[in-house]
């Protein structure tokens, strides 16, 4: 019935099911299901002693009408497997009855041209040790029917170029097989040996290249690789003496100097504990101010001391005291409830959103309602207490997750032990601290997860594009675009002990990450296998405080000190309407979502219009007021503006445009009003141009 879309959305799976029959969703509660068939509508659903008049054959065979149409044919498979069913007495689902344990697609993996058919073969294994083939059973869909379309049958055509996954479900089980046309491109081999290569990435990436017949761009400039770095490392631009002395630099190891001196600098502290607070939801909209700074300045000491990564989710996972001085256990103070907390935290340390699984199993991965009600009764001992002004989360020996009779919960009506996700239960009554037990399932060896899903959040940081993307979505139906390279990049990043500074450090060493983001005609259709450097608009908090570097007008934020950068900030609710509207995220939910990178009509409107901008530019002492005022003439001007705001010198075209531009009418001296009038537009040009506000 789930292969005939009986109980999907659409039809009797619906919330209200449809015309008085309910089903679950895809079947996820057997039980439910089984008194729904055999004893509602007077039995007239299944008839044992006549089992071809039940209506659950009459219906969907159109023997008599049928809103759904025809699903099956009298005498198919389908009909016969109900129909068998019936006839046997309609045995219902038991304990004993083996369960599914995997779901395996072949092949797996398959480089075939464009037009090419491959049949799937699907075979599920079961509990008792029997496998089945199930091709004909199971759910098949494209990720993208623009490379690769699948019928019903698990029939693939391929309909264009490039790489997608065909996801595969059986009962609650989905794998992905992945299917590739290269594209038509006549690369000469000798664009791949003579790539540049700087570390294992390198290699891992220019095989795929090579397969799907995209060309690898070379490497940036150093003027290009200068800004990107500072940018991406630590969120600020470099200064024009910091470009002068990159540039100048003949050392061959100057790039790697470099990386390495940005990971010590303040603002690469402030920038990643910036990013981990958005992860984490550090916020005063559920924590007292107080309570959000001792957050922030936990997870901020966590990044200037280089903690492990498994080390700091193991202590946040099992942090107990005070809110004000033990920052960590705000955590459990913004995610008060077992299910909040189970949603949130499975999203910020393994990248899945199990959410759906609140109310049935999931659609497009393995976990199930027992899954999910197992892993958050994980978290139904976490207490909470005020005292004096403050709060104070500590563990209790007792305490369960109840399950009701409620539409959103198993209809089992007692607890489930509390099972991390393909992990081995705790018993109900076990007196372990459940949080302890957790952080040691999470930071486990074998638990690839949880490396992996730091591993796609750091990844995408500096190459504009997860490795799974969205970076934080690592479900089983969403393939990796370098399956090999992700599980290269984890297994390295476990091997060096989790060090988020050496992972780093790799990414901003290879080669890849070095490649330019200028395009030919043999990768501009890459956006995923980085080919070449992905061009994105920097972050709202980026954009203002370059803002201020470039023209010396720092932003003024209510309550703090004036100086503060919009990257030092430990709370989303300070107030700046330029944040909000180039998409600073509100802090609300664990996803990567809650950002906007997109360009809009309102951010373009306020830098034209708005206040921000022209405020600074307009500042009294600050660098607009310098430059008009300097000696050095307009050369100089020039070139102070476009090595701090583009971190380049400026080519000879464009020195000339904006000299005739500073020079006064008819080339006499402009007065000094006229004159700082003209830098402030200079400025406010390169300010808001699209090579400014995007990183490339």
């Amino acid at each position: 019935m789930t292969k005939m879309g009986c109980n999907s959305g659409a039809c009797h799976g619906a919330a209200a099911g449809k015309n008085g029959f309910k089903l679950t969703l895809r079947g996820y509660d057997p039980e439910t299901d089984y008194v729904t068939l055999t004893r509602q509508a007077a039995g007239r659903r299944t008839n044992p002693l006549e089992p071809a008049r039940s209506l659950i054959l009459l219906k969907p065979t159109r023997t008599i009408p049928h809103m759904g149409g025809r699903r099956f044919e009298v005498g198919s498979a389908e009909y016969r497997v109900i129909a068998g069913w019936i006839a046997s007495g309609m045995p219902p689902p038991t304990d004993a009855d083996p369960r599914i344990r995997s779901v395996e697609v072949a092949p797996a993996r398959r480089v075939l041209a464009e037009g090419d058919e491959l049949q799937l073969v699907v075979k599920a294994r079961f509990s008792d040790g029997t496998v089945e083939d199930v091709t004909r059973w199971a759910r098949y869909t494209s990720g993208d029917e623009t490379v690769a379309e699948v019928g019903d049958t698990g029939l693939v055509k391929m309909q264009g170029y490039g790489e997608t996954a065909i996801n595969v479900s059986y009962l609650s089980q989905v794998a992905p097989a992945r299917v590739a046309v290269p594209f038509p491109l006549a690369v000469p081999a000798e664009a791949y040996a003579q790539a540049e290569r700087r570390n294992f990435i390198d290699e891992l990436v220019l095989a795929k290249l090579q397969q799907l017949h995209f060309a690898p761009a070379g490497l940036c400039a150093d003027a290009e690789f200068v800004r990107r770095a500072f940018i991406d490392a630590a969120g600020i631009l470099p200064t024009p003496e910091d470009v002068e002395r990159f540039v100048a630099d003949t050392s061959s190891a100057k790039r790697e100097r470099l990386v390495d001196a940005l990971l010590e600098r303040p603002e690469f502290v402030d920038y990643w504990a910036y990013k981990w607070s958005d992860v984490l939801l550090v916020s005063s909209r559920k924590l007292s101010r107080k309570s959000a700074q001792a957050f922030y300045d936990w997870i901020r000491e966590g990044v200037a001391a280089n903690k492990r990564w498994d080390a700091f989710a193991r202590e946040l996972t099992t942090a107990s005291g005070r809110s004000d001085e033990q920052g960590a256990v705000n955590y459990f103070l913004i995610h008060r409830s077992p299910i909040d907390l189970a949603e949130s935290y499975t999203q910020a340390f393994l990248g899945l959103t199990l959410t759906c699984a609140r109310c049935h199993n999931h659609p497009l991965e393995k976990w199930t309602q027992r899954d999910y009600y197992g892993f958050a009764n994980l978290f139904a001992r976490v207490a909470h207490k005020s005292e004096g002004g403050s709060f104070v989360v500590y563990s209790t020996p007792t305490g369960d997750l109840n399950l009701g009779q409620g539409s959103s919960s198993p209809r089992i009506g007692k607890p489930l032990p509390p099972r991390p996700l393909d992990g081995k239960p705790l018993p109900l009554g076990s007196a372990q601290d459940r949080r302890e037990y957790v952080a040691r399932w999470l930071t486990a060896a074998d638990n690839t997860l949880f490396a992996r899903a730091v591993v796609n959040r750091v990844w995408g940081n500096f190459l504009g594009r997860g490795l799974v993307n969205p970076v934080d979505d690592l479900r089983s139906t969403n393939p990796a675009s370098n399956d090999e390279l992700f599980a290269a990049v984890a297994r390295d990043f476990v091997a060096h002990g989790y060090d988020v500074k050496h992972l780093i450090r790799t990414i901003m060493t290879s080669a890849t990450y070095q490649r330019s983001s200028q395009t030919t005609a043999l990768n501009i259709d890459d956006d995923r296998y980085y080919s070449h450097y992905l061009i994105r608009r920097l972050p709202a908090e980026v954009i203002l405080d370059a803002f201020s570097q470039v023209t010396g007008a720092p932003e003024k934020f209510e309550g703090y000190p004036l100086g503060t950068r919009a990257l030092q900030l430990p709370d989303t609710r300070v107030k700046s309407y330029f944040l909000t509207a180039f998409g600073r995220p509100e802090r609300l939910v664990t996803s990567a979502a809650e950002r906007q990178q997109d360009p809009t009509l309102a951010q373009a409107l306020h830098v034209i219009n708005g206040d921000t901008l022209n405020r600074k530019l307009m500042a009294e002492g600050g660098t607009i007021d310098r430059l008009a005022g300097a000696a050095g003439g307009d050369e100089a001007v020039v070139r102070a503006l476009y090595l701090s705001a583009l971190s380049r010198e400026p080519t000879a075209a464009e020195k000339a445009a904006l000299l005739k531009a500073l020079a006064g009418p008819e080339g006499a001296p402009a007065s000094p009003s006229n004159r700082r009038l003209a830098v402030e537009d200079v400025a406010w040009a390169l300010l808001t141009s699209k090579e400014f506000l995007f990183n490339h």
